[in-house]
């Protein structure tokens, strides 16, 4: 999961049936209540989980009578933000959700416990979590977080505009994609922009100055790993971000195959088939693409219950399969434990369980992710099929995860913070025109190299 979630700031609490409400300190400072109950603080981002993660809390507590946990979630940008302060000055939460890309930093920095020895002793099966998830979390011989959930790229579009274009959904699941034409892919793509006059992408009558409905949204501002659009299509025209995943100390930034992607990229913004990110403004995809100002937008399962709440015509389709094959990123969210933590035991004991079948199955019965246990899978799928609001159909996403090859893992690295800035800074001005992709992405290769030494 990546981010944007809303900027209000909530917070539950859980506590035994015996214990009664009080007021929960940061860990640093808190040795717990005069009862000797031990009070723990877990922080995490994202809004639409929050419910259901919080149920798994109120399970752990009712097994745990001796401990309360507090519950605090702030959204994605504010989340880094706080933590970063906390973590300064000694009054991070026991437990926190984190992300494959900031944790190399927070573990150099010693601030993250090794959960390997806890993780022993439970004898924690690590075969039950979706290859490649658990590995992630390791280096040097310590694991820093249990895998909770994992999600794939897929295509948003709205059902209805592909029905006015006499486009049948199911056909999305089969385009195809290339950086020299675009394929069908981007052949769909012109048929579903339309001008204000009503010409399609594809007419001789086209104005491209004038656009009612664009075909694609696909971009992020400052986006240096590309997550939703561009890593999925560069690494199915043969890109790789690294040497080695995780830990590698090579980026590619400067391979022909990711300038050619960059490159189709800003075609299709200067035919007028996509969205230039100048007219992006505040708004971002599930706004655009639930209010008819685009048409199809490329992006992660976590945004299926956004989208669909927003707009019940907003179906999921396939990512088109490039000269390399069909590609989209793997990622998975942990939950590690702070290093400072007063209550090393119990904090420990939280993680593992939020890690556990018990919790991950209980998360998959509310339908807001695919959890990292396999085994939670199906029950996943049925609970997205089966909303009583808004029935999701989430099987481009899980059948992309369980393609063979059809998946590349998050890159994982020293200085991620760096280089996403770096290669964002690049990677926007490819996109806005002000830049050519090859020396473009050559300056930001040069200066990445500098950041590990070469």
């Amino acid at each position: 999961m990546k981010k944007k979630q809303l900027s209000s700031l909530l917070v539950l609490t859980a506590m035994g049936a015996t214990t009664a409400f009080m007021a929960v300190g940061c860990s640093s400072g808190d040795s717990g209540s005069a009862d000797g109950t031990v009070n723990l603080n877990y922080a995490l981002w994202d809004d639409k989980q929050l419910p259901a993660y919080q149920s798994c809390v109120d399970a752990f507590v009712k097994e745990n009578p001796g401990i309360s946990v507090k519950v605090t979630q702030t959204a994605w940008d504010q989340y880094w933000t706080n933590l970063t302060t906390e973590l300064s000055s000694g009054t991070a939460p026991d437990v926190f959700t984190n992300h494959v890309s900031r944790y190399p930093e927070l573990a150099a920095n010693n601030q993250l416990l090794d959960l390997q020895p806890a993780v022993d002793a439970a004898k924690v099966d690590m075969g039950q979590y979706r290859a490649g998830l658990a590995e992630n979390w390791v280096k040097d011989g310590k694991r820093y977080a249990l895998p909770k959930d994992f999600d794939t790229i897929a295509l948003a579009y709205d059902s209805q505009k592909l029905k006015d274009a006499n486009i049948d959904p199911a056909s999305l699941n089969d385009l195809s994609w290339n950086p020299k034409d675009g394929g069908t892919f981007e052949q769909v793509i012109a048929e579903l922009t339309l001008d204000k006059n009503g010409n399609n992408g594809l007419s001789a009558d086209f104005d491209k100055k004038n656009i009612k409905t664009y075909g694609l949204l696909a971009y992020e501002p400052g986006d240096g790993f590309g997550q939703t659009w561009w890593g999925n299509f560069a690494a199915s025209n043969g890109f790789t971000y690294t040497e080695k995943n995780p830990f590698g100390t090579q980026y590619h930034y400067d391979s022909p195959e990711l300038a050619d992607t960059l490159t189709w990229f800003r075609s299709v913004v200067e035919k007028g088939y996509m969205l230039p990110p100048e007219k992006l403004g505040k708004l971002g995809p599930v706004q655009l693409l639930s209010s008819g100002q685009v048409a199809m937008n490329t992006n992660g399962s976590w945004q299926m219950n956004a989208f669909t709440e927003a707009n019940k015509d907003i179906k999921f389709a396939k990512l088109p399969v490039g000269p390399e094959g069909r590609k989209s990123l793997l990622n998975g969210l942990g939950d590690s434990v702070y290093a400072g933590t007063k209550h090393p035991e119990q904090a420990e004991k939280l993680a593992l369980y939020l890690g556990s079948p018990e919790c991950q199955n209980a998360v998959a019965s509310k339908a807001v992710v695919f959890p990292a246990i396999t085994e939670a899978d199906a029950t996943a799928v049925e609970a997205f099929k089966n909303k009583s609001t808004t029935p999701i159909d989430p099987s481009a996403f899980i059948e992309t995860a369980d393609e063979k090859n059809g998946t590349v893992l998050y890159p994982i690295t020293e200085h991620a913070t760096e280089v996403n800035k770096i290669a964002g800074d690049a990677i926007d001005a490819i996109i806005r025109g002000t830049k050519q992709a090859q020396p473009a992405l050559a300056e930001a290769q040069q200066q990445i190299n500098s950041l590990f030494g070469k």
